[in-house]
């Protein structure tokens, strides 16, 4: 169960000329496999969607769905490498200008072709205010031209920087160099919807019989709380290669819930392991125990406009406090790593820099954060008190009471523990009512920029309203920059900024840990947990 650092191929490392043609992965089933007449995979989603909107997607339960339902201009290949998706080539020669040529099969769950009109109007919805898309900002992150004054309400979507020079042909165009662009464009964002549906059903767009994909597969029903069924989409290009027919999404919130249900051979792969199941498991069930690296970083954000997590002092000291040690081995302990930094280090190219505090002993920060805490007004006679705000999650729970005993015994400090749904949870964060808050962030792309950026002043999901000027021209100026090396050094720049204002508290550095059927083929050692049921099959038992 050694973990990984697993590269991703990179797509625009340099401004010459570069085209990339070559067939998305799909099911590739090694000879002499026989497979299952059944193909039904059924999956544990962790989490009910809150929606399955792409453009309206901030959570991992309704990407998970999505991935499954739409194909952007490329794909996530098992390794996290950039594969074509609908876009069966592209090239540039400035790292400015991109040209995607799109491929002619392609076609929606109903059979109509998917165009490059399909692309340029998404786009722009997804801009524009009146969708009001939690992830407008990604396509401000590279530059797109016009983005940035678009959210800023100084221009309207239509003139944001995408183009169908043609049926096939599609043109954007960044203010700037990006050279990891097109790695981007994975992203549900930046996934194709089906005008007339939504023109013709509004936000009941998303429903099953509404619905039109250009995915591998189609909405065949959704019982919310219950189940999300998919079916094979007939029209996708490569439906020949595909070889599920039906996958399940299960909202099962319960780690210990889906272990039975797994065990009881009911599903394919969870979402999670229950925490104090996981030795027990990898000792009993060793071949169905999979833990592979995982892009992202499990921390506690500060609403820094909040009294009195407005001052760094009291940030610090509850970072101090958490002995990440006994988080990752003891808690967790599925292969997770202590967390000092938002970056994790499986990140591509990256190597976290040597922040002092990180060096520290245990007892050297938990002093430091006692006099941090004092200085800042705190103390037995004044105990600082707040909420800590989880969403609903057993795993999550058992890391919430462990860090605020951590935070009662070091510093007196109460936390009162508040847990709520997923959709409710991000809401309450986006509006932000909240002191400290749970908080995970996943790479979008295997590049330290898509960690980094999320503590930008502007960005979407910097729920904790953190803001410094220093860091956001430092962030900007890192995207130009072609040599990975220079731009790597960036962002240890930018991790050391984030070290001394501290308006986040990493904890521990993600794995994908979850049990997975031996029935199961074609399952990847995806970094950025990108899994596609297409690229899956079912073997005969």
């Amino acid at each position: 169960m050694t973990l990984k650092k697993i590269a991703l191929v990179p797509v625009l490392m340099s401004a010459s000329l570069l085209a990339m043609t070559a067939s998305t992965l799909a099911a590739d089933v090694p000879a002499g496999i026989a497979l299952a007449k059944q193909q039904h995979l059924v999956k544990d989603n962790g989490a009910e969607p809150a929606t399955l909107d792409p453009h309206k997607t901030e959570g991992v339960p309704g990407a998970n769905v999505q991935r499954d339902l739409f194909e952007g201009l490329v794909t996530s290949g098992p390794n996290g490498e950039t594969l074509p998706g609908v876009a069966e080539r592209w090239e540039t020669n400035d790292n400015k200008r991109f040209v995607f040529h799109l491929r002619a099969n392609a076609k929606w769950s109903n059979g109509e072709p998917v165009t490059a009109r399909d692309f340029e109007y998404s786009f722009k919805r997804a801009i524009a205010p009146d969708t009001a898309s939690p992830y407008a900002w990604y396509l401000e992150i590279p530059t797109i031209v016009n983005a940035s004054a678009i959210l800023k309400g100084e221009k309207e979507p239509t003139t944001l920087g995408i183009k169908a020079l043609d049926e096939h042909t599609l043109e954007i165009q960044l203010e700037q160099p990006v050279p990891y662009f097109v790695t981007m464009l994975s992203h549900t964002t930046t996934y194709p919807i089906y005008r007339p549906a939504v023109e013709q059903h509004g936000d009941n767009w998303t429903r099953p019989g509404n619905l039109v994909s250009n995915g591998a597969y189609t909405l065949s029903s959704w019982r919310v709380n219950e189940k999300i069924e998919l079916v094979r989409n007939t029209h996708y290009w490569d439906n020949e290669h595909t070889v599920i027919d039906q996958v399940d999404y299960l909202p099962i919130t319960s780690q210990n819930a889906a272990m039975n249900r797994f065990l009881a051979g009911e599903l394919d792969l969870t979402n999670e392991i229950p925490i104090e199941h996981f030795k027990r498991l990898n000792k009993d069930h060793p071949e169905s125990v999979s833990i592979t690296g995982y892009v992202g970083t499990y921390y506690y954000t500060f609403n820094t406009q909040k009294p009195p997590f407005d001052d760094v002092r009291v940030r610090k000291a509850l970072s101090y406090a958490i002995d990440r040690d006994i988080i990752a081995r003891l808690v967790m302990g599925q292969g997770e790593l202590p967390g000092y930094t938002l970056t994790p280090e499986i990140v591509d190219g990256f190597t976290p820099p040597r922040l002092d505090w990180a060096n520290w002993t245990q007892a050297e920060r938990n002093a430091r954060a006692l006099a941090l805490l004092d200085e800042a007004g705190f103390n037995k006679q004044n105990p600082l008190k707040f909420e800590l705000l989880y969403n609903t999650s057993e795993n999550h729970k058992k890391v919430a009471v462990a860090v605020a005993s951590m935070w009662k015994k070091t510093l007196g400090a109460e936390a009162e523990l508040v847990n709520q749904e997923w959709k409710t949870y991000l809401d309450t964060k986006t509006q932000g009512n909240f002191d400290v808050a749970r908080a995970g962030w996943i790479a979008d792309y295997n590049e330290a920029s898509s960690m980094l950026d999320l503590q930008q002043t502007t960005h979407g999901n910097n729920d904790g309203k953190y803001s410094s000027l220093q860091y956001d021209e430092l962030m900007k100026a890192t995207r130009s920059i072609v040599d990975a090396d220079a731009r790597n050094a960036k962002y240890t720049q930018a991790e050391e900024i984030l070290a001394a204002d501290m308006p986040i508290a990493p904890i521990y550095q993600y794995v994908t840990a979850r049990l997975v059927q031996q029935r199961l083929g074609g399952y990847p050692n995806n970094p950025l947990n990108n899994l596609y049921s297409k690229d899956m099959y079912i073997k005969a038992e």
